[in-house]
Order: C-alpha cells, then sequence, then structure tokens
C-alpha cells in the first residue's frame, strides 16, 4: 500500500481507525492474530550436525574417503589388515572438516542485531487513553506519539507533525535530519528518502513532536524488507573459493583417469588384483594435495593477522584474497566517502566569500550561533557539541571564528523565540543587548529568507536592498548550491527599547541580511588519494548513497569517482529500469543517488552479472543486504551500525576509506602467494604420480608407498607452502590490473611449468629409485610377497628397500629445495637466499624430520624404509638440489629473452 500517496482521512478510514480514539482492546487482538508480533523474524539456524556434514561434500574430499575405505577393505581382504594409512587419511579430512566449521560465516547475526535496534517501548492511543507498551505490540492502526529523542517503532503515516525531524541515515543514506509534513501528499513512486509524511521504524526522531498512525509492522516494515533480504540473499562463493574447487574437481578427474589406467595396465600385465588396489590407492593419494586445504586456512589466517595490523578485521577468511581479485569498489556517501559531520565550508556576503577568520565570518556566525538550540560543552581542550546537525555545524564555526556560544548567551540572553517551522523554514530567536535594546536574530532557507529583506549588511552599515543587490545575492546562493552546499542565511531586525507583544507579529519582517553561510558533509581527506590508487589499479569506484543526487554528484567529481563521460542516476530512474537494461548500462554509472536497500542490491548484482568482482562498503542498516550480496562487504568500525558489521565480511576498524586500499595490496599480494603455494604443491604431486606411473609401465615395483606419499603432503610439501605465504607482495602489485575472477588459476603458461617441473621432480625420483634398485638391492635384502605361480618371483613382485627410501628421500628433499624456486620469478641471486626466513626455517625442519624417519629405526618401519649409506645420501642429495640448478638456468634465459624484448 502506497500509504504516503494518500489523505489523511484515507489512510484513517483504510485502517479503520480514528485519530482522537485510537483502536480497541478488542480489534488490538484481532489485529494481532492477523499481522502477528511487531518483531523481526529470524531465519533458522543451520543444525550444527548439518554443517559439519556439509564439509564432507568437496569431490576431493570423497575421493580421500573413498581411498582410505577401499585402503582397509583390500588389506583385510589380503588378510593383512593395514589401519595406519585409512586412519591417516580419515585424520586429515577431519582436521579440514573442523577447520571449516569454525569459519563458516553466522548470518543470522545481522538479525539479531536489527532486533536489537527496534524500540523497545512506545507510546500508543488505544480507547482515547495513553498507554506505554511494548513496541512489538503495536498492529497496524495504532495511533502512536513521537517526541524528541525517541526511536520510532514501526512505520507509520503522520497525523500531525510540530516541528518534526527525523534522522534516517542508516536506512536511506541521507545524511541530514529530514524535515516531516503530515499534511502532503506525495507521488506514489517517490522514494523512501523522499517521503516526508512518513516515518520509519528505527528511525530516530531528532526535534520536535508528532502523532502518526502505524501502517506497518514486523517483517512489512521497511527495515523489516532489509531483514528479509539478508535471510534472501546467499552470500556467493569468492573467486578463491571457486579456482581451489575447479582444481579439486579436475585433481579428482584426472586421479580417477589415471587409476583406472593403472589398473587396466595391472591387469593386462597379469599382476595380482589386490596389488593394484593398493597402488590405485597410492596413486589417489598421491594426485591430491591434502593438506592444500589447510594450508590455504593457515596462509589467509595469517594474513588475518597482518590486515588486523593495518586496521582491517577479517570476519570471514576468503574475503582476505577476495579483495585481491576486486574490480568495483561500491562505496556508501555518508560516514565512508564523507565525515558523517555537517561543516561550514563558505561564508559569503553580497560580494562573494570572504575570509573565514575575518570580522564579517565572525559577526555572521555569532548571530548564527545566536539563534541556535545546539549546546555547547567546552572542557579543558576538549569540546563536544549536542543538537541537531546543522545547528552543530553552526556554532562549531562560530567557536573557530572566536565566538562562543556560552558566552554570547551570556552577553545576549534569550527573551523570546519563534521555532523552526517545516512550513516557513525559518527559525527567529530575540536578544537584549546592553547597547542597542532588543535585537532579533532570524536563519533559515535563502528562498524564504530573501523576500522578507528590506536591507543588507556591510562593513558595519545597513543598506537598502535594491532588485540589483537581490540578483547579486541569489548569484551567490546558486554558485553554492551548485557546489551542493545546503545554504543558511542569516538576518537582524533591531528592535525598540521596550520590547512586547505587538513587535512580535513583524518579527521576521524588514530584515537586514547579513549574509549566507555554505556547509556540506565533507570528504574525508585521505579518500581522494584512495580512490586514484584504486583506478590506478584498475578498480572502478562507485558511490551508491541515499543522498541527493546534486549533493552526491558534487562529492564524487571533488573525488575523482565521478570521471569524464561517467553518469549519475537517481533511485526514481532505477526503479523504471529493468535488471536487463541496467546491467547493458551498468558501465556508464559511477554515482547511484536517492536509492534504496533494493536497489543497491540490484546495482551490486548487475556488476556481478558483468563478470565483474564487487566490494560494498557501508556503514548503515540500509547497506547491510548490498553487504551481504556483494562479494566481500567492508563495514565501518567506528560509524557502523552492528547490523552493517554482521552482514560485512571485513570491519575498517579506523573508518578509512584508505584502509581498503591497504586491505585490496594486501589480498593481492595474499592470492600471489596461494598461487605460488598451490604451483609448489601441485608440481610435487605430478611428481609423486609420474614416479609410480612410470614404474608401473617398466614393470617395476611401487617405488612410492601411500604412508611415504602422505608424509611428503602434509609435513615435507605443507611447511614450505605455508611459508611461501608470508612472501612480500611485489612493490608493484598496485599498478597491475585485478586478477579477472573468469581467469583460471593456471592460465599464462602456469599449468604447462607446473607439469614440466612436475615431470623433472618425478624423473629424479625415478632415477633414484631405479639407482638403489639396480646398485644397491640384492634379492636377499627383498621381502618378497607369496607367487601366485610357480617359478622365480619377477621384479615387479619384490620390495625394494634402498631404492623405496631413496626415492621417498629424493622426493622430499627435492621439493624442499624446490620451494626457493617458487618465490620469485626473479633469481634467487636478486631477491636473496635467506630473506624470507621462515622458508629457511622450514626447510631445515622437514630436511631433519626426513632424516629422522629414514634413521630411527621405529620410525623407518611404519614408513617401510632403511638407512642409507654415506654414498647414497650422496647421490640423493645430488638428485634434490638439481631443481635449484635448472630453475635457475630458465628464469636466467626468460630475463634474458624479456630484454631483448623491450
Amino acid at each position: 500500500m502506497q500509504w504516503h500517496s494518500l489523505p489523511i482521512s484515507d489512510v484513517l478510514e483504510q485502517l479503520g481507525v480514528t485519530h482522537n480514539q485510537g483502536l480497541s482492546a478488542k480489534e488490538v487482538k484481532q489485529r494481532q492474530l492477523t499481522f502477528g508480533r511487531n518483531i523481526l523474524e529470524a531465519k533458522k539456524p543451520k543444525n550444527i550436525i548439518v554443517k559439519f556434514l556439509a564439509q564432507f561434500t568437496d569431490f576431493m574430499i570423497i575421493i580421500l574417503i573413498l581411498a582410505a575405505i577401499i585402503s582397509f577393505v583390500v588389506s583385510y581382504l589380503d588378510g593383512d589388515p593395514d589401519y595406519v594409512d585409512p586412519v591417516i587419511i580419515l585424520c586429515i579430512i577431519m582436521i579440514n572438516a573442523t577447520l571449516g566449521l569454525l569459519q563458516e560465516a553466522r548470518a543470522e547475526k545481522a538479525l539479531e542485531a536489527l532486533k536489537k535496534m527496534s524500540a523497545p517501548t512506545a507510546h500508543v492511543l488505544r480507547e482515547g487513553k495513553i498507554n506505554v507498551i511494548d513496541s512489538g505490540e503495536l498492529v497496524p492502526g495504532d495511533i502512536i506519539l513521537l517526541e524528541t529523542g525517541a526511536f520510532v517503532p514501526a512505520d507509520a503515516r503522520l497525523l500531525t507533525a510540530i516541528n518534526l525531524k527525523t534522522e534516517e541515515a542508516s536506512l536511506t543514506g541521507e545524511s541530514n535530519p529530514i524535515d516531516q509534513i503530515a499534511e502532503t501528499i506525495l507521488r506514489p513512486e517517490t522514494g523512501l528518502g523522499d517521503r516526508i509524511n512518513m516515518v520509519l521504524a528505527t528511525s530516530t526522531i531528532t526535534y520536535g513532536r508528532g502523532l502518526a498512525v502505524v501502517t506497518e509492522t514486523g517483517m512489512n516494515t521497511q527495515v523489516g524488507h532489509i531483514a528479509r533480504l539478508i535471510m534472501e540473499e546467499e552470500t556467493p562463493m569468492t573467486p578463491l573459493q571457486k579456482r581451489l574447487a575447479k582444481t579439486g574437481k579436475m585433481l579428482g578427474i584426472a586421479c580417477l583417469t589415471i587409476c583406472g589406467i593403472i589398473f587396466v595396465l595391472g591387469l593386462m600385465k597379469q599382476l595380482p588384483i589386490f596389488d593394484m588396489f593398493m597402488t590405485s590407492v597410492s596413486l589417489a593419494v598421491a594426485a591430491i594435495p591434502e593438506g592444500l586445504p589447510a594450508i590455504v586456512t593457515i596462509m589467509l589466517s595469517l594474513g588475518v593477522q597482518r590486515m588486523a595490523r593495518k586496521n582491517a578485521v577479517i570476519r570471514k577468511l576468503p574475503a582476505v584474497e577476495t579483495l585481491g581479485s576486486a574490480t568495483v569498489i561500491c562505496s556508501d556517501k555518508t560516514g565512508t566517502l564523507t565525515q558523517n559531520v555537517m561543516t561550514v565550508t563558505q561564508v559569503c556576503s553580497i560580494e562573494g566569500t570572504e575570509k573565514p577568520n575575518s570580522s564579517f565570518a565572525s559577526f555572521l556566525l555569532s548571530h548564527a550561533a545566536l539563534c541556535n538550540d545546539a549546546i555547547l560543552q567546552v572542557e579543558k581542550n576538549s569540546l563536544s557539541l549536542n543538537g541537531e546537525p546543522t545547528e552543530k555545524a553552526l556554532v562549531l564555526a562560530a567557536y573557530h571564528s572566536g565566538r562562543n556560544k556560552n558566552e554570547l548567551d551570556v552577553e545576549y540572553p534569550r527573551v523570546f523565540e519563534i521555532p523552526f517551522d517545516s512550513a516557513r523554514k525559518l527559525m527567529t530567536t530575540v536578544h537584549s543587548s546592553p547597547e542597542q535594546g532588543y535585537r532579533s536574530v532570524t536563519k533559515g532557507a535563502f528562498d524564504f529568507m530573501l523576500g522578507r529583506c528590506t536591507h543588507y549588511y556591510r562593513d558595519g552599515k545597513q543598506y537598502p536592498l535594491t532588485n540589483r543587490e537581490r540578483k547579486r545575492l541569489n548569484s551567490v546562493n546558486i554558485s553554492m548550491t551548485e557546489k551542493a552546499l545546503r545554504v543558511i542565511a542569516v538576518a537582524y531586525k533591531n528592535l525598540p527599547d521596550s520590547f512586547n507583544n505587538s513587535a512580535k507579529d513583524s518579527l521576521e519582517q524588514d530584515l537586514t541580511l547579513i549574509g549566507l553561510i555554505g556547509m556540506i558533509d565533507p570528504p574525508r581527506d585521505e579518500v581522494k588519494g584512495a580512490v586514484a590508487i584504486c583506478r590506478q589499479a584498475g578498480i572502478k569506484p562507485v558511490m551508491i548513497t541515499g543522498d541527493h543526487v546534486l549533493t552526491a554528484t558534487a562529492i564524487a567529481r571533488e573525488l575523482g569517482i565521478l570521471a569524464e563521460g561517467e553518469e549519475a542516476i537517481t533511485g526514481e530512474q532505477l526503479s523504471r529500469m529493468s535488471n536487463e537494461v541496467l546491467e547493458d548500462n551498468i558501465y556508464r554509472y559511477s554515482v547511484f543517488a536517492r536509492v534504496s536497500p533494493e536497489h543497491k542490491v540490484r546495482i551490486v548484482k548487475a556488476f556481478q552479472a558483468r563478470g565483474e568482482v564487487v566490494a560494498m562498503t557501508g556503514d548503515g542498516v540500509n547497506d547491510a543486504p548490498a553487504l551481504n550480496t556483494a562479494d566481500i562487504g567492508c563495514a565501518m568500525g567506528i560509524t557502523g551500525t552492528d547490523v552493517a558489521k554482521n552482514a560485512a565480511d571485513m570491519i575498517l576498524t579506523d573508518d578509512n576509506f584508505t584502509t581498503i586500499v591497504s586491505a585490496v595490496k594486501e589480498g593481492r599480494g595474499i592470492y600471489e602467494n596461494i598461487k605460488k603455494s598451490v604451483h609448489f604443491l601441485l608440481s610435487s604431486n605430478i611428481g609423486e604420480i609420474l614416479t609410480i606411473f612410470v614404474a608401473i609401465l617398466l614393470g617395476l615395483p611401487t617405488p612410492l608407498v601411500a604412508v611415504q606419499l602422505l608424509w611428503v603432503n602434509l609435513i615435507t610439501d605443507s611447511l614450505p607452502a605455508i611459508s611461501l605465504g608470508v612472501e612480500v607482495a611485489d612493490k608493484e602489485i598496485m599498478k597491475k590490473k585485478p586478477i579477472s575472477p573468469t581467469k583460471g588459476m593456471f592460465a599464462d603458461g602456469l599449468a604447462f611449468q607446473i607439469i614440466i617441473e612436475g615431470m623433472m621432480i618425478g624423473s629424479l625420483s625415478l632415477l633414484a629409485f631405479i639407482i638403489g634398485f639396480h646398485f644397491y638391492d640384492t634379492p636377499g635384502l627383498f621381502l618378497s610377497l607369496q607367487p601366485k605361480t610357480g617359478g622365480i618371483e619377477s621384479p615387479a613382485t619384490y620390495i625394494p628397500w634402498v631404492g623405496r627410501t631413496m626415492a621417498f628421500a629424493v622426493l622430499s628433499l627435492s621439493q624442499l629445495f624446490h620451494s626457493f624456486n617458487m618465490r620469485s620469478e626473479h633469481s634467487l641471486a636478486v631477491i636473496g637466499v635467506f630473506t624470507n626466513h621462515k622458508l629457511v626455517y622450514s626447510f631445515l625442519l622437514c630436511a631433519f624430520l626426513q632424516i629422522i624417519v629414514i634413521t630411527v629405526p621405529s620410525l623407518a618401519s611404519i614408513f617401510q624404509v632403511v638407512p642409507l649409506s654415506l654414498r647414497q645420501w650422496a647421490i640423493t642429495l645430488l638428485l634434490s638440489f638439481v631443481p635449484i640448478v635448472v630453475v635457475e638456468l630458465q628464469k636466467k634465459i626468460n630475463f634474458s629473452l624479456n630484454r631483448s624484448k623491450k
């Protein structure tokens, strides 16, 4: 129902109530049954068991579970149950599931915060009597009383409004208190922020009083619509989650394919079927980087700690990396790009702009401070202000010009006043003056003031206000409004020595205009530079606000958000535009003004539909749905509402827009480091697969067993991979374009590079196995399987202890050396071998652990290895160091080729 477009009489008639009686107790009960309580519904949270089980739906995890089951069943049927491999695999799965459960976001907190914002009590007229009731008991048709300082308990149509002003910034984005007019009738399509005959649930009465009839309660209120949007909008998968899911599926399919090929080859070679099952399990373990989910989680956690030190608190771990992929930042204006404090920025006389420290400015501002209800408190070196934002701005400007309102009030005490009225747009006070008897001071809207003035003030004198001067003042006013300034005119009138009732009737006539004061909610000083860096980094900055289009456009131009050729659009225009048209034209717009929460969600989705990764910043309740819908939501920590904070992925504790830029840089660095880790892990896994695959093709015994592969994947691979996560980001990283969300992790030749490096590691491991198998293993050292047929056992039926040990050692140590190659595309000689201290420590620790599991008898039996001689260790270390030599030569060739191209 478009209540704002109906006359008051029609509203009361449709709601079945009279404004002087209210509803009866019987009618209230009936309506409570129909409409329910005036509360916000909660989204039913998922059971913790359901959340936990959801962690096992990943493709890689399913394959690992199957590998564990097959490993146990096959060994059991073979008469030698093996508990080590399946238990280790299942432990890994449980650890990953627990980590995933702990990091899962709780969107229900946003609804809890919305509930806290609801007014606890309400003054309601029922059966002709005023009662104070729980706001949850309100129903449509209730008559409620509104007064200064009160929360509005439900959406309501005003019946009377006496100097009534409401603060709706957190709902509509309007930075200034709104003058409410009960009698006005608006068009049905009027935007939410312009419905001046309505008051909205959770807004605040900042001035005046009024009477209203409740039109909507609970989930039908505007704040209820926001709550529903939060419940309905699912948080999208981050680019990293999408890439890792795609990688996992690809690895899983490749793993199953290779396992199938190996199994068929084994059957063709008439190898024992049980052996082939165990080989397939080994391949499954080798193909899947079991530690990858945990490694990524740890790397993101380290990023969270670094960002927290830079005033960015991350609530959802994947948001760290998502920032680095952001291509669009949609920012709320009020309190995010601006200071959310009305500030006097221009003082004008009839001649034009005056200096803020001039005698004229002091004279003008002192009068504005006298005709003012704001309260100034000065304590030592600090001051505080209470009151309406416009009035606080005037008092603060007067204070900075050397005129303290408290001292002015003592020197010129107020003896009479005519309060501000939304129809007159003026406020007048009368003050006694020791020198001049009485003087009235009037301030208000310039358009309403100019017609009441007959003179103007200049250099301590009054001059007649002719048509020529009126035109000059109009020009001054226009130049100020074009800058999106809110203009306040100030005038005075000297009264007779004996001020009486007869003088009251003409207080606002025959005035002397002093000048004009321009104010605005100014941009944050640091934002302009942050916007420039965003553009340099290939990120499109967008302003989304509930404020007026003129104000929004002026601020956007000043900050560099609205560039040449870009446009601004209003919520009213958006409402007439289909989603398809909006998506087609979305890049034309950089400013969206007078928008509702639904509009914000549509804007975010339109950018997402074009393949953009959208970051949304905001601090108000009206930002919460869009924060939840965006790929990453950034809420303000100081001025932000609890609703916005709980819907966001990241909270800026200093409310500083530049913190977002630092976070984007950190996010890009983290993504690059994750990419390095994935590169490192997969090249290692491919090396493991090829070692086993080629050995089977050559008819050799399996060179590696599942427990050895698990050790390599979880210990000697994982620690270096985590250490790569703290590698310092490239200094030029913010001069690069964002990584396209459609661009795979293995683009730009990375897949080919991973395969080549994997072949290198696999070849070295297999070479170590062949050397050990042919030169050091003898039939007397073999632990053979029971022959299935008579005659001499084939080499494939032996367990070559030395060859397997050397292959295991080379596989592990070569990967440790290879981790140093992953640090940068530049040579180690350029970046320094020891500059990443954590990687050095990881190398030393993992190498030590590798030696321990080979040399300690109890561990050697678990890992099915034997101690090596000094010559065997020398061969192992020589082969392990080869990746450093090969990749360094490759980097040198690449550098030479790139330099020749330039």
